[in-house]
């Protein structure tokens, strides 16, 4: 199995190498952006002139940024799902390379792709893919192992598992014999362990969610203090959780699984494997993958992937400065965001719930704000956020969320806006769990109910013995 998807890169990193010029045309979140900085410092150490051009979506109205020249054209994090927009723009076989992990498009040309979907490897991302290309065309590339793990954990592929497995965890351990991967394991499954004081990162922690602790910084505090951990230095400050004396750690985790226990809830979502980065500066989002992940999130969604591929790229200067403050004001309007959502309330149908945002916010951000909202209202339901494109009114954006629940029981967002959001003339794509779509503005109710249908015959085949 494996050997197939070495082949595969093997094959791409000589076409590359033929290659007097490369534009790689990526997506703008976490795993497009650590796949472009994989390829683009790969290409330059080879001395191969690369130019780069960020997405967000590949749909006819993008293809203008792809130039019409003689540079090899490499997709990455999209293009296999698009292979017919491809060839209606007049692209051939010979000028493109697709490095994606989407379901691939029936198309009559045979564009050269590496997919790990071909060799049934479902965990792993764009930029894993990526990551094994740039090894073929120089093995000393062993350092971007660590970016390639950012893309991983950025979409999501650690989530299910509560870590990296199959060939993803392969990278991890490049990184690990390079030195700029530490893994942390068993560790605490939560956000911000590298930069928030402990009990504002268990106040924020909801997978899994702890009764008297989730959503409540105040609450995770007096919880603490019972314990008697220590939770601050000798200067007053509040300590983050990877400053902590490993027996207060265990003391706390030990207490954290009682506590799910004594309300019933499972414990398996409690721990997992983090990936620590010692090269990066403590108390800063660079040290994990996961804060890492948010930050280069947070750059595309504001419309700045390129600031966020310099980071990628070494730059710690006003690249790191522009990230950091797009990364607070970020933050603060998911938080608008999904309190908006709560409190305007969503329309459920029966295998549905939905909300139209309008203008409010930008389209790039709304998936974030479903995926948060889904865990406090009915989870059982998958959740779709409709928003309006200030750049193209004529277009809808969807994006949808859905758990681990759902999936088990035939749950396909991916494979529900694709079929749906075909049938009124748009696009849809992306994971089974997460999905997004663009839809004529004028087809709204007849998309919904499309998708509505589709999660009633996903559902089905479950509902009969399982409820």
């Amino acid at each position: 199995m494996e050997m197939g998807l070495e082949r595969d890169a093997r094959r791409a990193a000589d076409r590359i190498a033929e290659a007097e010029s490369v534009t790689i045309i990526s997506h703008i979140d976490a795993d497009g952006i650590s796949t472009e900085s994989i390829l683009a410092q790969a290409l330059a150490r080879a001395g191969i002139s690369v130019t780069s051009v960020f997405v967000r979506q590949l749909e006819p109205m993008a293809m203008r940024h792809v130039p019409k020249d003689d540079s090899l054209k490499l997709f990455t994090d999209l293009g296999a799902g698009q292979q017919i927009l491809l060839s209606d723009h007049g692209l051939d076989a010979d000028d493109v390379l697709i490095i994606d992990h989407h379901v691939s498009q029936p198309c009559g040309t045979a564009y050269p792709q590496v997919n790990c979907l071909d060799f049934g490897i479902t965990r792993m991302s764009a930029a894993g893919i990526a990551y094994l290309v740039a090894k073929a065309i120089d093995p000393a590339n062993a350092d971007l192992a660590k970016l390639a793990v950012v893309g991983n954990v950025g979409d999501m592929m650690a989530r299910e598992n509560c870590g990296l497995v199959g060939p993803a965890r392969d990278i991890v351990q490049d990184g690990v014999a390079y030195g700029n991967i530490v893994v942390q394991k068993p560790d605490l499954n939560c956000y911000g362990t590298s930069t928030r004081p402990v009990h504002v990162c268990l106040g924020y922690c909801d997978d899994p969610y702890i009764d008297g602790i989730s959503n409540s910084t105040t609450g995770a505090l007096r919880f603490l203090e019972k314990l008697g951990v220590t939770l601050k230095n000798p200067q007053g400050g509040w300590l983050v959780w990877e400053e902590l004396p490993f027996d207060d750690r265990r003391t706390i985790i030990s207490a954290l699984a009682q506590q799910l226990i004594a309300h019933g809830r499972e414990t398996d979502r409690l721990l997992a494997e983090t990936y620590i980065f010692p090269d990066e500066p403590g108390r800063t989002v660079l040290r994990n993958a996961s804060e890492y992940a948010t930050l280069l999130n947070a750059c595309g969604r504001w419309a700045k992937p390129k600031v966020g591929s310099s980071i990628c790229c070494g730059d710690r200067g006003d690249a790191y400065r522009d990230a950091e403050y797009m990364l607070a004001h970020h933050r603060s309007v998911i938080r608008d965001l999904l309190q908006y959502i709560l409190d305007t309330g969503v329309t459920e149908l029966s295998h549905l719930q939905y909300i139209h945002t309008g203008d409010r916010f930008p389209d790039t951000i709304v998936g974030i704000g479903a995926g948060m909202a889904l865990s406090k209202l009915n989870w059982r339901k998958p959740i779709m956020v409709l928003a309006v494109m200030v750049d193209e009114p004529e277009v809808i954006k969807v994006s949808m969320r859905t758990n681990e629940w759902a999936i088990a029981r035939g749950v396909d967002l991916q494979g529900a806006l694709v079929e749906a959001s075909a049938a009124v003339g748009g696009a849809g794509g992306g994971h089974r769990i997460a999905a997004g779509a663009f839809i004529p503005h004028d087809a709204e109710e007849e998309f919904i109910d499309g998708v509505n249908r589709i999660l009633k015959r996903q559902f089905a085949p479950a509902d009969t013995g399982d409820s």
